[in-house]
């Protein structure tokens, strides 16, 4: 039988690991935004209307002021007066015809037109121990 002075002890050891993160710089990058202004031709529609005004001479008696009336083309003005007869009536004395007549043409205009690039600069970061940096140039075009 041994004795209690007798044993022998050993001690339980145990490791225990801890993460973290740590954020470092590693570069910089500087972004610019250049507008530039291109002139350029671009096709434009214009349209113009002409119009034709003709008198024509009714010289008819009517009951009632008739409306303002549009045939194809044509708008129908009436225009009226009353005359002294015996008994006032409505007298048609003319129409007046209004005809449009449209003309459509295409025109190239002189426009600017505006575009944005942007220009990406790069700076990579050395360790501290080193003073040196570099640089890269990157340009990212852009329609407007």
């Amino acid at each position: 039988m041994a004795n209690e002075d007798d044993r022998m002890v050993i001690p339980l050891v145990e490791e225990n690991v801890i993460l973290g993160r740590k954020k470092t710089v590693t570069g910089r990058v500087y972004v610019q935004t250049i507008t530039e202004t291109a002139n350029e031709i671009v096709p434009v529609e214009l349209q113009s209307v002409d119009v034709d005004v003709v008198r024509i001479p009714v010289e008819r008696v009517i009951d009632a002021t008739p409306d303002i009336r549009v045939e194809g083309d044509v708008t129908i003005i009436p225009v009226i007066e009353e005359r002294m007869v015996m008994t006032r009536q409505l007298f048609l004395r003319e129409e007046i015809h209004i005809r449009q007549t449209v003309y459509r043409e295409t025109h190239d205009v002189p426009v600017s037109v505006r575009r944005q690039r942007a220009q990406i600069d790069h700076v990579e970061v050395q360790d501290s121990n080193s003073q040196d940096m570099h640089e890269s140039k990157k340009e990212v075009p852009n329609d407007l």
